[in-house]
């Protein structure tokens, strides 16, 4: 009777069930506790397991629960310790846990979307493609007693996140609590992952001597626009026209030298793509510097770079579909955590998505489904299926295999009707009127419409 009402309540609500099965599988405790111990330094477990933490946060990123101490109500006691003791074990996780837990998670699911066949065509072949950007957590409440006499917005902390394209995963991240840090401050840490065989596309913060240089010496590429501070750009060739964008602007490459740390050089290729518009700031032209060998023509790396937007795609959602920042969580090892766990919560609706992929094709799913009806339904249905389906039953999930879990995400997949979560996109934006002032501070938009009305 238990798995006849299970079948049928899973057919009824597919990405809830989804997301559930692929919370107990990657989010098992043994997993989770493994983790904790192998990256914390300081904190230690007393009563209060890690894998709870995890487990109450996954219902605030999703927005199943609307704070961290209503998912703790909603436990019943069953926590085992005062919500005090809750947050002051957020307070305390340390960056290297967060990062871990972000790395493990992609890492686990990379193989399932690949079962699957839900990845995405590759941006280059041959290359394992990797976009790097940052992100600075907004401010916080002024919750903190050392907050309080602040008039200043208080900043938690900032990341650099990497995404692979080919299957929208965030692969590794890398924090810094100190919210006025520069960015560049965290590109040592980067460099020490980066693999040979990967190709790194990043925006022009990014573009630094030492950082180009050690890209090269792992044996990686990298595709960035240049930085007017980049030094030491000395020509090696004269300009070439390199042929145009699909837009029909105008390219043409040279090779040039840039200078990194010390005594280190690289000879890389410089192009130049004069825009038919200017931009806001009254730029004509923008440069790319890249290490590519010369068959991969420069329209291609021109159109490459521009899928550096897909990870500012990524963090809206996770700011609009998600909750990646709690305000009132106001330390930055809490704030940073959250954000850790909304990724997570990102990488599990990138795994959900690649299910609907490769039953629904890939274009499909692309273009006309919406992640932000995708999180919506999910916490909006959540909650009502886990009283129907009490945690027991899915104790299944935790030991299945990667193959076993991917078939039965698909043939969840199979149930999804895909047009309640049909994307809607806006038209091009209208020119801004000029606005003029009034003495008032505001006005009244039905005396507005009244005036239009009897003008027309």
């Amino acid at each position: 009777m238990l798995k006849k009402m299970f079948g049928h309540f899973t057919k009824l609500c597919p990405l809830p069930a989804m997301v559930r099965a692929l919370l107990e599988n990657v989010f098992a405790a043994e997993s989770v506790e493994a983790v904790f111990e192998a990256q914390a330094a300081k904190q230690y477990t007393r009563e209060l397991l890690f894998s709870t933490v995890v487990e109450l946060m996954s219902l605030v990123v999703f927005k199943i629960r609307p704070s961290v101490h209503a998912a703790y109500q909603a436990q019943g006691g069953e926590v085992g310790v005062s919500v005090q003791a809750l947050y002051g074990k957020l307070q305390g996780v340390e960056l290297a846990v967060s990062a871990e837990w972000v790395r493990t998670s992609a890492a686990a699911l990379t193989p399932m979307i690949e079962t699957m066949g839900g990845a995405l065509p590759p941006l280059l072949p041959g290359y394992a493609v990797r976009i790097l950007d940052g992100n600075a957590l907004a401010a916080t409440e002024h919750r903190l007693k050392v907050l309080r006499p602040v008039s200043a917005g208080p900043l938690p902390g900032k990341s650099l996140a990497v995404l692979d394209p080919a299957t929208m995963l965030i692969r590794n991240i890398f924090l810094c609590e100190d919210g006025h840090a520069q960015e560049r401050s965290l590109l040592g840490q980067v460099l020490a992952c980066v693999q040979p065989g990967e190709l790194y596309i990043d925006d022009r913060n990014f573009c630094t001597g030492g950082f180009l240089c050690g890209i090269a010496g792992h044996r990686a590429c990298f595709l960035t626009r240049q930085h007017e501070r980049t030094p030491a750009r000395v020509p090696q060739t004269a300009w070439k026209p390199a042929g145009r964008t699909e837009k029909g602007e105008a390219l043409a490459e040279r090779k040039v030298q840039i200078r990194g740390e010390g005594e280190d050089t690289l000879v890389v290729r410089q192009v130049r793509l004069r825009l038919s518009e200017p931009t806001r700031n009254g730029d004509t032209e923008r440069y790319l510097l890249t290490h590519l060998p010369r068959r991969i023509r420069a329209p291609q790396l021109a159109a490459r770079y521009l899928k550096r937007w897909t990870i500012e795609t990524v963090f809206q959602i996770l700011t609009t579909n998600l909750r990646c920042e709690i305000n009132t969580l106001g330390y930055p090892a809490a704030a940073l955590f959250s954000f850790c766990m909304a990724v997570v919560a990102y990488n599990l609706l990138a795994t959900v998505r690649a299910a609907l992929r490769s039953v629904h094709g890939a274009d499909k799913v692309e273009q006309e489904v919406s992640t932000y009806y995708l999180a919506e339904d999910i916490a909006g249905t959540y909650r009502g299926m886990m009283r129907f389906l009490p945690p027991p039953l899915w104790r299944r999930f935790r030991a299945m295999t990667t193959v076993a879990l991917a078939r039965w995400l698909q043939q969840m997949a199979r149930h999804v009707p895909l047009e309640p979560y049909r994307r809607h996109p806006r038209g091009p934006k209208k020119p801004r009127p000029v606005r003029r002032r009034t003495r008032s501070k505001h006005v009244a938009t039905s005396r507005l419409l009244k005036r239009a009305s009897q003008k027309g």
